[in-house]
C-alpha cells in the first residue's frame, strides 16, 4: 500500500485496532497547500503541496496512575504503522503518571463525514485573486510603487478517533495575503494583510491603493523622540497584543500566583474589570468567517490542552464581557484544581464592544497623535504585569488636527495588553484582521482599532 493509498479514516480505525494500550487517541491530519510569491511587480514562485500527519496517544494505566506517550509522524505508510503505535506504547510505559490524566471524552459524537475523503485546495483557489493581483501590479507599477508579497491558502482535515469510541472530523481552510509596496529607492514601505478562508473576499487593488497612500504619508519624514503618545493602534495590532494575552490566560499559572491574572493574597482575577469599555474578548467556533474547530484537537499536552480532552466540545466563550474578566483557559485538569469552569482555549479571537467608528473615522478625530501600522518582534518582559515589548514596522504615521501629516521613526514599545485594555478610551468598529506578528500561527481574528492616549514609545528604533 503506498504512503497515500489509504483513507485516513481506515489509517485511524487500523491504528486503534493494532493498539495494545488502555487507551488510545489517533488523529490523522491530511493538509494541503497552495501558495504564489512575487517580487518587483511581478509572480516569482507558485507550487501546490500535501502532506500527513499521524499522532497516536497511547494511555498505560498503572499502580501510580495513568502514564502517556505520544509519537507524531509525516508521510506513515502501511507498513510505518504498527511501528508508529508501538513506539507509542513504549513512550507511555516508560513514562512517569501523567499530571493531566483524566478518563478519555465519551464516543457518543460522530461526524457524519468521518469516512469521506479530505478536503484538498488547490492552484484554482487564486482563479479570481490572480488576475486581480495581475492589475495591481500594472496600477504599482504605473504609480512608481513595487509590490512584494505572498498568498498562501491551506486545507487541513483532522481525523480523530477513540478506543472510547470517538469519531470525529473537521475541515480548516485557512488563507493568508501580505502585501509590502515599497518606494523604488527602498526608503518607503507599507504594509497590509488580510486573512481569508477562500479568497473570494480579498482584493489586491483595494490594497494596493492603501499602500499607495502610506507611502504618499511618508514622503515628509519627521523625527520624533521616545515618549507616552497618544496612539491609534490598528485591528492586526490589536490582535497580536490580544492573542499574547489570550496565550498567557492559564487558570493554572493565575491560580498558582505566576500571572497578570492572579490575585494578590491567591486565586485568580476572574470577576475583575479590566477596563471602562464596555468591552467582549470571546472566541466562537462558529463566528461567521472565523470558523474553527469545535472540539478539542490535542496532539501534545501543555498548560492549555490535554490530549485526554481530545473531542471535548470547544463552545462561544466570553474571555471578557463587558469589561470584566468572565473566564480562564482550563483543560478538565486544571479546572478540577482551580475550581473554574472547563473553558478549553478556541481557535479565533474576536473583540467586540467599541464605537462602530472606522480607523480612518478615529484618525479624523484627533488632534495629535501617531498612528501604527503593526507590531512585530513581540517579546514578554514581565508575565506578572504581561509587560511585553517590541518594534513598530512599515509605517508609523504622525496625525495632526485629524489628519496625517508625515511618516516618523520606528519606536521600541513597552507595554502591557492588559493594561492597554485598562487605559484605552476609545475601539472603533470590529473587523475580521491578520496579526502580523503571529499570523504563522493564529490567523482567524476579529479585532476594533484602540485609541490609547499613552502608549508607551520606549526608545527610538533604526528598523523599516
Amino acid at each position: 500500500m503506498s504512503p497515500r493509498s489509504s483513507k485516513p479514516h481506515e489509517t485511524v480505525e487500523r491504528a486503534l485496532e493494532l493498539s495494545r494500550a488502555d487507551s488510545c487517541v489517533v488523529i490523522a491530519d491530511e493538509t494541503s497547500t497552495a501558495n504564489l510569491r512575487w517580487a518587483g511587480n511581478a509572480l516569482t514562485t507558485n507550487g501546490v503541496t500535501r502532506g500527513r500527519t499521524l499522532t497516536v496517544v497511547a494511555t498505560v494505566d498503572g499502580k501510580e496512575g495513568t502514564a502517556t506517550g505520544v509519537v507524531s509522524r509525516s508521510a506513515v505508510t502501511a507498513a510505518d504503522l504498527e511501528p508508529l503505535v508501538r513506539a507509542a506504547e513504549e513512550a507511555a510505559a516508560k513514562a512517569g503518571p501523567a499530571e493531566d490524566a483524566q478518563p478519555l471524552v465519551d464516543g457518543v459524537p460522530r461526524s457524519s463525514g468521518f469516512t469521506e475523503a479530505p478536503a484538498e485546495t488547490s492552484s484554482a483557489v487564486f482563479e479570481e485573486f490572480a488576475p486581480a493581483l495581475g492589475e495591481a501590479f500594472a496600477r504599482a507599477r504605473a504609480g512608481g510603487r513595487e509590490l512584494y508579497g505572498f498568498a498562501n491558502h491551506e486545507l487541513t482535515s483532522s481525523y480523530l478517533g477513540t478506543s472510547t469510541g470517538l469519531r470525529l472530523r473537521h475541515d480548516q481552510p485557512n488563507g493568508t495575503l501580505e502585501l509590502n509596496a515599497k518606494s523604488p529607492d527602498r526608503r518607503r514601505s507599507a504594509w497590509a494583510g488580510r486573512s481569508t478562508r477562500d479568497f473570494k473576499d480579498v482584493d489586491p487593488a483595494a490594497m494596493d491603493a492603501e499602500l499607495a497612500t502610506r507611502l504618499g504619508w511618508a514622503e515628509r519624514r519627521i523625527e520624533l523622540p521616545a515618549g507616552r503618545y497618544e496612539t491609534l493602534l490598528p485591528p492586526t495590532a490589536v490582535a497580536d497584543l490580544l492573542i499574547y494575552l489570550l496565550w498567557s490566560a492559564g487558570a493554572r499559572d493565575a491560580a498558582e500566583g505566576r500571572t497578570v491574572f492572579s490575585r494578590p493574597g491567591g486565586g485568580t482575577r476572574v470577576g475583575d474589570r479590566l477596563s471602562e469599555l464596555p468591552l467582549t474578548l470571546r472566541s466562537d467556533p462558529h463566528a461567521p468567517g472565523l470558523e474553527c474547530a469545535p472540539f478539542v484537537l490535542a496532539h501534545t499536552s501543555g498548560d492549555d490542552a490535554s490530549v485526554f480532552d481530545n473531542g471535548l466540545p470547544v463552545t462561544a466563550t466570553d474571555w471578557i464581557s463587558g469589561g470584566e474578566l468572565k473566564h480562564l483557559t482550563t483543560t478538565r485538569h486544571s479546572a478540577a484544581l482551580t475550581g473554574l469552569p472547563v473553558a478549553p482555549a478556541g481557535d479565533n479571537l474576536i473583540l467586540d464592544g467599541g464605537s462602530g467608528r472606522s480607523l480612518e473615522e478615529m484618525v479624523a478625530a484627533t488632534e495629535r497623535g501617531l498612528l501604527l501600522t503593526c507590531l512585530w518582534y513581540i517579546r514578554e518582559v514581565d508575565p506578572a504585569t504581561l509587560l511585553l515589548t517590541g518594534l513598530t514596522r512599515d509605517g508609523v504615521y504622525l496625525v495632526e488636527n485629524g489628519e496625517v501629516v508625515g511618516e516618523v521613526n520606528n519606536f521600541r514599545f513597552n507595554e502591557s495588553p492588559v493594561d492597554l485594555l485598562r487605559r484605552a478610551t476609545e475601539a472603533g468598529r470590529t473587523e475580521k484582521t491578520l496579526p502580523r506578528e503571529w499570523g504563522d500561527w493564529f490567523t482567524r481574528a476579529a479585532m476594533p482599532a484602540l485609541r490609547v492616549p499613552d502608549f508607551n514609545m520606549s526608545s527610538v528604533s533604526q528598523g523599516v
